[in-house]
């Protein structure tokens, strides 16, 4: 079976120049995890969500997750009976940070379990969303491995990264055997 990616963008889901939009267009099998609000999120929804999206990919799925969808899919990963193969978690946005976004709803406190699957997380040094020292700390809880991105602020759209071919081949990593992408 092929292995599949679904892209999880968060807080007000990711336009046309961010890298999961990209890979949605030029990566076969690439498809986006679609959520009822982008701006109003409550992470339960958000976690139904995730779940109906694996439920119908099927557990030959990797998940590239950004932001705010990085702390949903933990709250996912403790409740579900469903297996992917791997995530990528791009830019963890720490929901229990002083001044986090109002609008989301039940996102803290973030889960620190071990996630049951291969896990990378990758951060910034200079992101508003998260410090480098508390992601590397939810990469440890989550038993992931933790990669230092450098100066890309929220590994956004913003940061101009293209198809950001460093997070593709990250994404490769995940699984053995991944087919060409």
């Amino acid at each position: 079976m092929e292995i599949k990616v679904l892209t999880a963008p968060g807080l007000g889901s990711s336009g046309p120049l961010h890298w999961q939009t990209l890979w949605e267009h030029s990566i076969p099998g690439t498809r986006r995890i679609e959520q009822h609000s982008w701006d109003r999120p409550v992470c339960t929804d958000w976690v139904a969500a995730i779940e109906a999206a694996v439920a119908e990919a099927g557990p030959q799925v990797v998940i590239a997750a950004h932001s705010l969808a990085c702390i949903a899919l933990a709250h996912w990963a403790v409740q579900t009976r469903l297996h992917i193969t791997g995530a990528l978690l791009v830019a963890p946005a720490d929901a229990e940070r002083p001044g986090f976004p109002s609008e989301a709803t039940g996102f803290a406190p973030i889960p620190l379990q071990e996630l049951p699957f291969r896990s990378i997380v990758v951060a910034s040094t200079n992101d508003d969303y998260c410090g480098i020292t508390r992601a590397s700390f939810l990469a440890s809880q989550w038993g992931s491995r933790f990669v230092n991105a450098g100066p890309k602020g929220h590994i956004n759209a913003s940061s101009n990264l293209g198809e950001w071919l460093e997070g593709q081949r990250l994404l490769k990593e995940l699984v053995q055997n991944w087919p060409t992408l």
